[in-house]
């Protein structure tokens, strides 16, 4: 490729203010740790929200979504769209529970909710387990999209590549804390959807394309345009569809759709001004994340079977990159490749703001791990603030190295997020219950993920070769469920006095905690009115309302790209009539 010094101008221009947004916060987010970490928990919706959505964007996600829709089309999405349902219980039920308990990190709730030395392991093994080993999978992941789209539009090697990103990625997110990186967050979204919705435009009316209309037309796309599996094909029916929303959302991990809320989302909720700004936020994520966002990706991926209709055709388009990294991804990048002077400098930038952007969450987010659930919690109670925050700068570093290495080791997204969801299965059911369900210990939490982890190991030998993805799936959701479930029932209960005392903080609901409430009110420790009544039945309402909400604003788009009037209109009516019942609804569920 080719960058004139426009383009240049615009990348370098994108530098500098990326660096002065997060080092204006500097001195601000190096007072303590909760100012480091949470921001002080004075962060307003509509930044929170677009933080999370900036970190969900990422450098690697439009290149998962085009390995996607040129493999099994676009109802293929519905691995990840599935995860709507997740999004929306943690919006109406789960955001509020986390704002509530004022807690620094999301793993703090182990020895909130359990008790004894399993509480204790437990929190450090997550710290660990999380913070660093999925945490460093998932920059590296991340990292890896960089390495590719620097291949093609910059000609950068892979390490000259981790080189730059990380350098200039860990300067602000180390002295910048979260507070930086919401800031960052904002600009970089803004600039990462301008280029991306300025790039599509682009591709989809180029010569070789011929607009929108012969874009859909084409008969190698028409048979990847549908947004529900064909019916006909039974097999692609149940792996890209019924799997997904039945089994799927519930009962498997991924970050950023984690069941009962967590992770970097919950550091946002946390982060929040108050409950109802937690809510709120995560509300606006979900509509922005699947309804708004993923449709100039789907497209520019559409349009990449016309122009590299094989995988060969990528390699011989670009016959100095590794081969190593010539995948269905890879096309995403290399659509890019065709865009002219100026426009392409402003596409590198908000690719480079969506890498950028999810590194920087997950440096600070798996830092607050290592620095609030391992340091200070068992190496050095008595820590000074300033010193957590010192660990808290050298464990982004550390980990932003770590990262790093990773990326050099991967070869596609897909890859790591099969194995994230393979791993993560059949644990997102007790994440869900534990909130609701007082039999729920960390003896049965351990139990689910030894289980689900070992399970993935032994569904990895030869005798499972023949075994589908979603197969195998089953079989760890099913295995893994029955082990943590039995452990619950026969395990020693977690201590009553803890039980008592979460359920006068975090106020949980439905009938799994009655005889625990019950105690609670008898020792004066809870009242019956401090409760409330009947809003779980409405919290879970608005969950499936606002699943029809984004859903039909999701499929109303995609319709009127696709020209289907009549489909459209039916969806946007869906969406705008789950809209108002929203709104009704939301004075009953907001306290």
């Amino acid at each position: 490729m080719h960058l004139t010094n426009s383009d240049w101008l615009i990348i370098v221009l994108f530098f500098i203010i990326t660096l002065i947004i997060g080092l204006s916060v500097v001195k601000k987010s190096g007072e303590n740790s909760e100012e480091f970490f949470l921001s002080g928990r004075k962060m307003p919706w509509w930044l929170l929200g677009i933080s999370m959505v900036a970190t969900t964007f990422s450098a690697d996600t439009p290149n998962l979504v085009t390995d996607i829709v040129r493999v099994n089309g676009v109802a293929g999405n519905w691995a990840w769209w599935a995860f709507l349902l997740t999004g929306m219980l943690t919006v109406f039920v789960y955001a509020r529970l986390w704002r509530r308990s004022e807690i620094t990190t999301d793993l703090e709730f182990y020895e909130m909710r359990y008790s004894g030395s399993e509480a204790r392991i437990l929190r450090a093994f997550r710290a660990f387990y999380l913070g660093v080993v999925f945490n460093v999978l998932i920059m590296g992941t991340v990292m890896l999209a960089g390495i590719k789209i620097a291949g093609i539009l910059l000609g950068l090697g892979a390490v000259e590549t981790v080189l730059i990103v990380s350098v200039i990625t860990v300067i602000y997110s180390s002295f910048g804390g979260l507070r930086g990186v919401l800031y960052t967050d904002f600009f970089q979204f803004i600039i990462a959807m301008i280029g991306m919705v300025w790039a599509c435009i682009y591709i989809v009316n180029m010569p070789e394309i011929g607009g929108l209309t012969k874009l859909l037309s084409h008969e190698v796309v028409k048979s990847k345009m549908d947004l529900i599996p064909s019916f006909d094909n039974k097999d692609m029916l149940i792996s890209l569809f019924i799997i997904p929303i039945a089994v799927q959302w519930w009962s498997t991990w991924y970050p950023g759709a984690e069941p009962g809320g967590g992770g970097y989302v919950a550091q946002r909720m946390l982060s929040a001004k108050d409950e109802t700004n937690a809510v709120t936020a995560t509300l606006l994520f979900n509509i922005a994340h699947y309804a708004l966002r993923p449709w100039p990706w789907i497209l520019i991926a559409l349009a990449s079977l016309v122009v590299f209709p094989n995988v060969s055709d990528i390699a011989a388009k670009f016959p100095g990159l590794n081969p190593q990294f010539i995948k269905d991804d890879l096309a995403f990048p290399a659509m890019l490749s065709f865009l002219p002077s100026g426009l392409l400098g402003m596409v590198i930038a908000a690719l480079i703001a969506a890498l950028m952007s999810t590194l920087s969450t997950h440096l600070n987010w798996g830092s607050s791990y290592i620095v609030n659930d391992l340091y200070h919690r068992f190496y050095k109670p008595n820590a000074e603030q300033k010193t957590l925050v010192r660990v808290g700068q050298v464990s982004t570093v550390v980990l932003m190295f770590l990262g790093a290495g990773a990326a050099l080791l991967m070869e596609n997204a897909k890859q790591s997020f099969d194995i994230i969801l393979q791993i993560g299965a059949g644990t997102g059911l007790l994440f869900i219950l534990r909130w609701f369900w007082w039999r729920v210990n960390a003896v049965s939490e351990i139990t689910a993920m030894v289980v689900s982890f070992l399970v993935a190991l032994v569904l990895q030998l030869d005798f499972a070769s023949d075994l589908v993805f979603y197969e195998k799936l089953l079989i760890s959701v099913v295995v893994t469920n029955v082990c943590w479930m039995l452990v619950a029932l026969y395990s020693k209960p977690t201590q009553e006095s803890v039980l008592i005392s979460f359920v006068a903080k975090i106020r949980p609901m439905g009938q799994g905690w009655a005889p625990i409430i019950e105690k609670a009110i008898q020792t004066g420790a809870l009242t019956s009115q401090q409760m409330g009544t009947g809003k779980l039945a409405h919290q879970i309402l608005a969950m499936i309302v606002g699943c029809f909400m984004i859903y039909g604003l999701l499929f109303g788009l995609g319709y009127l790209l696709y020209g289907q009037m009549m489909a459209a209109l039916i969806c946007l009516g869906v969406f705008f009539i789950s809209a108002f019942v929203i709104w009704k609804l939301w004075n009953t569920i907001k306290n």
